[in-house]
């Protein structure tokens, strides 16, 4: 599947492999690095690690310190920047908790042209919204018309939203074809939670930009958030957006995807067992097809 979908791609392509220090790495994480790592090699490209720990309440320094255990037990050595740079407690520009500041000028740039409000939205106005209308919110803005009621950003407990405005994004996703899609089908995408995180969703097309990102191969549930940050990176100034190439993904089989928050078996254990890395490769890539 893979080779044939990258065929034509030119050589030199930046890609990368981006965990959240959230829980410890499973058979799915391995997957998507196969991928990741196989595609550059294919295509004489480069492999960026990313960790992405902008959720400040489930992250943790023992998860980011497993998973770059686990990466070089099983092979997976990135081109930038070296493992042992993002030992902890060292600072990193590829490392999100470590960059407030690119997150800010990005955001300051969206300030600029009106189109960050805050909004009082929670998960039950959604639900309340759907239970009135028989359907789930969709289009741009929020079901409280938070855009238009110039909440205080500093107030406690507010959400800051991004107006992407409306239309839609295409793309020709290299393995699933022409795809199109609404930037805001779930209204205005958050740039920053309640809690004072940054959201993946904000800090995806930041770190993507700014690290020269121009191919991003990742699991196909990660499909409906392309829109947004086609639309996003556009608004913070990338003329082109990136290459997309979304692989299907290791369910359970009751056809659920494999999840840290349910358990899923860690790849250390595995390791721990006796299983060797080349056999929880290829393990992971016939899951996906790529065997």
């Amino acid at each position: 599947m893979l080779a044939a979908a990258v065929r034509d791609l030119p050589p030199g392509l930046r890609t990368r492999f981006a965990p959240a220090p959230t829980g410890y790495l499973h058979l799915g994480h391995v997957a998507n690095a196969v991928a990741v790592w196989g595609v550059a090699r294919v295509t004489g490209g480069q492999v960026i690690l990313r960790i992405e720990d902008h959720d400040r309440q489930r992250c943790r320094p023992e998860y980011e310190t497993a998973l770059l255990d686990d990466l070089e037990a099983l092979g997976f050595e990135p081109d930038e920047p070296p493992i042992g740079s993002l030992r902890p407690g060292v600072p990193s520009p590829y490392r999100q908790r470590d960059n407030e500041p690119a997150y800010a000028t990005a955001l300051a740039l969206l300030d600029e042209r009106g189109l960050v409000y805050a909004c009082d939205c929670s998960r039950s106005t959604f639900t309340t919204w759907f239970a009135r209308h028989g359907r789930p919110w969709s289009g741009s803005g929020c079901p409280g018309g938070c855009a238009t009621r110039r909440l205080a950003r500093e107030e406690s407990g507010v959400t800051w939203r991004a107006a992407l405005g409306g239309g839609s994004e295409g793309w020709t996703d290299l393995v699933l074809g022409l795809r199109p899609g609404e930037p805001s089908a779930g209204g205005d995408p958050p740039v920053r939670d309640r809690h004072g995180n940054w959201t993946y969703a904000f800090c995806v097309v930041v770190d993507d930009l700014r690290q020269g990102i121009d191919l991003v191969i990742r699991g196909e549930d990660l499909l409906d958030a392309t829109p947004a940050q086609i639309r996003l990176s556009r608004l913070l100034g990338r003329a082109e957006p990136p290459r997309f190439l979304h692989h299907p993904l290791i369910r359970r089989p009751d056809g659920r995807k494999l999840s840290k928050a349910d358990g899923a078996t860690a790849i250390r254990e595995l390791l721990q067992a006796g299983e060797a890395p080349a056999v929880l490769r290829s393990r992971a890539a016939e899951a996906i097809g790529l065997g």
